[in-house]
């Protein structure tokens, strides 16, 4: 049986990236070519096409590189099981819950700062909006002033 052998360009194009997220995502640890030239061309087989796909779902899922490192890791370990991967995906769920929570907080702060302004106003010096955060004002309940990022 005989391999499709690919260039950078070639799995680029099928798996929608540029060629320099390719060479990012084997930076990264992500993927490896089958084997390089003796130029120094990467060749890669219909798997670094999967895998790209398989970063790009995760990715849109919100997982980080590492986090997707880390499933690459455990689908190629045979001692890894189902339960590895469910407990990865109920941390970043949880993760993505607590930075909704956060950000819907922002969203009210920002929301009350932009009712209490007029916009009519021609002085900088009026402004509520930076009254508002020069005075430390600004803050979504529960989150102390310095800490926030």
């Amino acid at each position: 049986m005989r391999t499709d052998i690919l260039t950078i360009g070639k799995v680029a194009e099928r798996a929608q990236v540029s060629a320099d997220s390719i060479r990012f995502y084997e930076r990264e640890g992500l993927i490896r070519p089958a084997r390089k030239t003796g130029s120094g061309y990467r060749l890669y087989t219909q798997e670094a096409i999967r895998c790209i796909a398989f970063i790009k779902q995760a990715q849109q899922c919100g997982f980080s590189l590492a986090e997707i490192r880390e499933l690459l890791e455990l689908r190629s370990d045979e001692r890894s099981c189902c339960d590895d991967v469910y407990r990865l995906a109920v941390e970043k769920k949880l993760q993505l819950e607590r930075k909704i929570r956060a950000l819907d907080a922002m969203s009210g702060v920002l929301g009350g700062l932009i009712e209490m302004c007029s916009h009519d106003r021609k002085s900088l010096e009026a402004c509520p909006i930076l009254g508002a955060l020069e005075a430390g004002l600004a803050r979504p309940a529960g989150m102390a002033a310095g800490r926030g990022k």
